[in-house]
């Protein structure tokens, strides 16, 4: 727990977006930062339990701060941030796919959303435990790598399905069924 509490100090101590926001609430009511951030997961562990939206809450954590750290990797220049957060997001969609065909069944289990915005924080988590990373190289990567020359087979099999199918439709259209000129 030693080591948990330490990288939360450290946290702490890193100037960004949260830990500003903590230090001007520091300086209005003279609590300590530490404390505030302990208040701040408490209040959003309890509307992920009992809070009416906690799929809306638990959403917005897994796509605003990802989206927001994303758009930073893009305008940076190293390469090394912009694969995390490409990462972040196949491992997410791959998520989401998953989460759509299971969702009614998972979502009345307690803690559901608990467990969830746990999973997102710790596929979002700086480096030594990016557990997106650690889940696209152990399962996602493997996977791909097996089977992604069937994949682009039938990828580009349906794509010349669907040319075909779109340059029929457009040969059959008749000039009368085309709209006509707009007046100036």
């Amino acid at each position: 727990m030693d080591g948990l509490s330490q990288r939360v100090e450290r946290f702490l101590e890193q100037r960004n977006l949260v830990t500003d926001a903590l230090g001007a609430l520091e300086a209005k009511t003279g609590v300590e930062k530490r404390y505030l951030a302990a208040g701040a997961v408490t209040l959003l562990s309890l509307y992920l339990l009992f809070g009416y939206g906690a799929s809306l809450l638990c959403n917005l954590i897994g796509f605003v701060y990802p989206a927001y750290a994303s758009i930073k990797a893009i305008e940076s220049p190293s390469k090394d941030d912009d694969t995390v957060w490409l990462t972040y997001w196949v491992v997410y969609a791959l998520f989401s796919l998953a989460e759509f065909f299971s969702d009614l069944l998972l979502s009345w289990f307690p803690f559901y959303y608990v467990g969830k915005c746990a999973f997102l924080l710790f596929c979002m988590a700086p480096r030594p435990w990016n557990g997106a990373l650690m889940l696209y190289h152990r399962v996602v990567r493997p996977l791909f790598l097996k089977h992604h020359g069937a994949v682009d087979r039938i990828v580009n099999n349906l794509s010349g399905r669907a040319l075909d199918t779109a340059a029929g439709i457009t040969r059959n259209v008749k000039p009368s069924q085309t709209l006509p000129p707009k007046d100036k």
